[in-house]
């Protein structure tokens, strides 16, 4: 249960909200035999909203999914995985278009309806025979039943170990609204955003405007606030679609329940980037930062990404060394205002600083907290009112062995 009220569905999906079916198969992008290919259908046109990657070059499938959703409309998402469509020229454009045109005639949608996604190698060029072949299959794979959404969330992954999924309730008007997401990512992980697909299913009536405000706000404080290698993706999407077949009045920020509304959108955000840092390519634990004390949000949101970005304490939390002495120097060049004698590190509840001064800790007891598969990192600069919080995770010698041969 949320702190106003949401509650968690265990065994929810993208396809939990009403009007929603989803499916995915493998059509051979991939060389193994995962999915590769997958669509989510809505029944009516929804209300929808996007972020992108902040990347300068952004692959051919955003170009066509912002053409898409200049009316703040979309039926259908297509993604494939396997093949990023980025840095493909004039081809990999025409390439984006063939698959929404594609899926816009196999889903019985309008083209100006459909989101086109991809992940996967830089600079290569689909094999278009097997990505239409494995369009023309999906309406016969996609449901509302649970299987539609697994075989999807399996469709979206590259590099990644396990399916990201979260799925909420939450009463609006006396009506129960659904939320829920999925979502890949493992490598190149940075955002502004990642290499990083996510999308937002709903069934809350809610206006566009609304959305995509709520949608920038959840992300500054989910998706931008995690790193894995400090990379940030040409393919970097989010989006969200909201049905409105739950029946409420229209969701606004003057809505009674928009409290309650925003934190469960707001926490499938957070679960999922959350989910995404713990997959992080060859890591072994989740690694959280929180900074409180510092002189605005913004200030404890750089000095929380620059500690969790810092390869020297990502490794430290991989070998289970309290070096704190990482920490506080992340800090300090995180080029934000910090009073160098009131900083209080912690390692969980093992207090390492005070005041910046060095504190006698139990070293087998930190030892042994390290060596869990969640870390907390927390840092009080006692400067301010700011807060954040930040994910990461550990940096290890397979995150190499996997880099070093993506492409084989």
């Amino acid at each position: 249960m949320g702190k106003v009220g949401f509650t968690v569905v265990q065994e929810g999906t993208i396809v939990t909200p009403r009007g929603f079916t989803a499916g995915g198969l493998h059509c051979g992008l991939k060389n193994t035999d995962r999915n590769d290919i997958g669509a989510i259908r809505c029944e009516v046109e929804a209300t929808a909203a996007a972020v992108y990657t902040t990347n300068v070059f952004q692959a051919a499938p955003l170009k066509v999914t912002r053409e898409s959703l200049t009316n703040g409309r979309l039926q259908a998402v297509v993604v494939n995985s396997g093949n990023a469509n980025a840095c493909t020229g004039q081809q990999g454009e025409q390439d984006a278009y063939a698959m929404r045109s594609a899926a816009a005639r196999e889903l019985g949608v309008a083209e100006s309806d459909v989101a086109v996604a991809s992940t996967g190698v830089i600079g290569e060029h689909l094999k278009m025979d097997r990505v239409l072949g494995g369009i023309s299959s999906l309406p016969e794979r996609m449901s509302e039943a649970n299987d539609g959404a697994e075989q999807f969330s399996q469709a979206i992954l590259t590099t990644d170990l396990v399916k990201k999924e979260a799925c909420v309730s939450v009463e609006v008007d006396g009506v129960t609204v659904h939320i829920a997401g999925a979502a890949k990512g493992s490598g190149m992980i940075h955002p502004n955003m990642a290499t990083m697909l996510a999308f937002i299913t709903c069934d809350a009536v809610i206006g566009q405007t609304a959305l995509h405000q709520l949608l920038k706000q959840a992300t500054d404080t989910s998706f931008n606030m995690i790193t894995v290698d400090g990379d940030t993706s040409t393919n970097d999407m989010l989006i969200a679609m909201a049905s409105g077949l739950a029946g409420n009045s229209e969701l606004q920020a003057d809505h009674p329940d928009w409290e309650a509304f925003a934190e469960a959108f707001i926490y499938i955000c957070r679960e999922l980037a959350k989910a995404i840092a713990r997959d992080g390519e060859g890591a072994t634990k989740l690694v959280e930062v929180s900074v409180s004390g510092a002189v605005s949000d913004a200030s404890a949101q750089a000095i929380a990404k620059t500690v969790i970005g810092s390869s020297l304490v990502k490794s430290a939390v991989f070998g289970a060394d309290a070096n704190w002495g990482r920490i506080i120097a992340a800090v300090g060049r995180a080029g934000e205002p910090v009073n160098p004698d009131t900083v209080d590190i912690c390692l969980g509840d093992i207090r390492v600083l005070s005041q910046s001064s060095p504190v006698t800790f139990d070293e087998a007891e930190a030892l042994s907290y390290l060596r869990g598969d969640t870390v907390r990192i927390i840092v009080d600069l006692h400067h301010g009112s700011g807060t954040a919080t930040a994910w990461g995770c550990d940096l290890t010698y397979d995150y190499v062995r996997i880099n070093a041969a993506y492409r084989t």
